[in-house]
Formats: structure tokens, sequence, C-alpha cells
């Protein structure tokens, strides 16, 4: 299973954030499962689901955190990720890079884990896009 993450890059209550990320992933999976995190590792909400992924990993070896950057330069191998991919947008402008990116992660997820309050910028932009593409989409900050 894909599981991929969009959210605001600022959030005010961080722990009931994480906690209910760490839910709804355990909730939307089963225990044997094989799951690839894609994450976009900007922000509040990207941080926190980055922990998350962490700590399920813990409980579920079988995971992989995989970083999806928008940029080539950001190839360099990072510690907090299994693995890093970049998807086909070297020919795309860089202004667009994360955009683009977003809607590559949502193409390929089964599971998009949401915290979008508000109805402006990247994040609602991409939450919207997954609604039009028919993904299941579960928005934690309508629960919060």
């Amino acid at each position: 299973m894909v599981i991929t993450f969009l959210g605001h890059s600022t959030i005010t209550n961080s722990s009931a954030v994480l906690e209910k990320i760490i839910e709804t992933i355990l909730e939307n999976t089963r225990k044997d499962e094989k799951i690839s995190f894609y994450c976009g590792g900007y922000g509040d909400f990207d941080n926190l689901s980055v922990s998350a992924c962490r700590l399920i990993k813990e409980k579920r070896p079988n995971s992989e955190i995989v970083f999806v950057t928008p940029y080539l330069k950001s190839l360099a191998k990072n510690e907090i990720y299994d693995a890093t991919i970049y998807p086909p947008l070297e020919n795309v402008p860089l202004r667009y890079a994360i955009t683009k990116r977003n809607a590559w992660m949502v193409d390929r997820a089964e599971l998009i884990i949401a915290y979008v309050k508000y109805t402006y910028g990247g994040a609602y932009k991409a939450f919207r896009y997954a609604q039009r593409k028919k993904k299941l989409v579960i928005n934690l900050a309508s629960s919060l």
C-alpha cells in the first residue's frame, strides 16, 4: 500500500495531529501489509508525518519511508528516509515543481492522509486534486 500526506506548512496542535496520523495509519492498514510512505519533507505537517511513519516502522518493519523530492538537487541521501524518489519533473519550471510532485504522489497513493484546514495554498490544491481523482482521502483537520 502507498500512503501519502498532504498538509499545511504550519500546524498548531502538533501532538494531537501526530496521534491522529498514527491512529489513521493503523486503522487503515493490515499488520502484515507492506507500506510505502511517500513524504514531502517540507513544513510542520510533513515533519509530523515522518515522525508518525518512523513510529509505525518500529512496529511494522516491512514499511518504508520515501522522500519524494520536487528538486533534482535534493537527491542526496538522507538518514531520515529509507529512499528518495525524484519524479519525472526535469522539464517542469521550479515554481511548479512542488505542485507537480504533489500530483505525482496523489496519483500513486491508495490512501491520502491530509491536514487541510484552509481553502487556499498548495496543500488545498493537492487535496482538491485528490478528491477529483476519487482517491481515499482522510482529512484530519475535520476531526481535530
